[in-house]
């Protein structure tokens, strides 16, 4: 079985960044529903809420992070013979991240920002924003896989998923400003602890 290591460098990455944007404070319009809402319901209500580079830059960041998480549990989910508890795990990171991705991106298109990172300073825009995510070749052999090998390898890959997102949640919660977006990282904190624990047993049963 092929091992991850956990000690992944989001941290230190993300730390970089923050020292190249700052803590220089913008306005926007954005949601203010509370994460994990239906992002339709959530966007319906605005509000005038002050935003800086760090919210900026852990939204744009974050975006991508989740979209890999989300196709991560799609080629789980389109294998067969896969155990029942790693499945309807993959259901549940989906179901989770997939409407916190649109509501992102609602925050950026209400701050006026494009979801690509193309508006970010040279500091930021230049940054790796994988803390966590697999690479390329990672995600060859995980398509590549089948049996229990690919239950192992999105577990194994899942597991260093969240803790790169947990950290950089972390970092935010330290240097964000805007009260959604930090509700949105508290929750990833809360919820992807959680998941780490439960597919470190997974792991362990196999």
């Amino acid at each position: 079985m092929r091992k991850r290591s956990a000690a992944l460098t989001a941290g230190a990455l993300f730390t970089t960044a923050l020292l190249f944007a700052g803590c220089s404070s913008g306005t926007g319009e954005m949601p203010t529903g509370a994460p994990g809402q239906n992002s339709d319901s959530a966007t319906a209500s605005t509000a005038a809420t002050a935003f800086n580079d760090a919210d900026e830059m852990f939204v744009t960041m974050m975006i991508p992070h989740h979209e890999q998480a989300v196709a991560m549990s799609d080629i789980l989910l389109a294998q067969d013979g896969v155990d029942p508890e790693v499945v309807q795990l993959a259901e549940q990171i989906k179901a989770a991240q997939a409407p916190e991705i649109e509501l992102m991106k609602s925050w950026l298109e209400n701050w006026g920002i494009p979801a690509d990172g193309s508006g970010m300073s040279d500091g930021m825009g230049h940054m790796n924003h994988g803390d966590g995510m697999m690479s390329d070749s990672d995600m060859e052999a995980f398509e590549a896989a089948s049996g229990d090998d690919v239950a192992k390898l999105f577990l194994e890959g899942m597991i260093g998923h969240h803790e790169g997102a947990i950290e950089m949640a972390q970092w935010h919660l330290e240097d964000g400003v805007n009260p959604a977006v930090a509700r949105l990282s508290q929750q990833i904190i809360d919820g992807q602890t959680a998941e780490i624990i439960i597919m470190k047993k997974l792991l362990a049963d196999m």
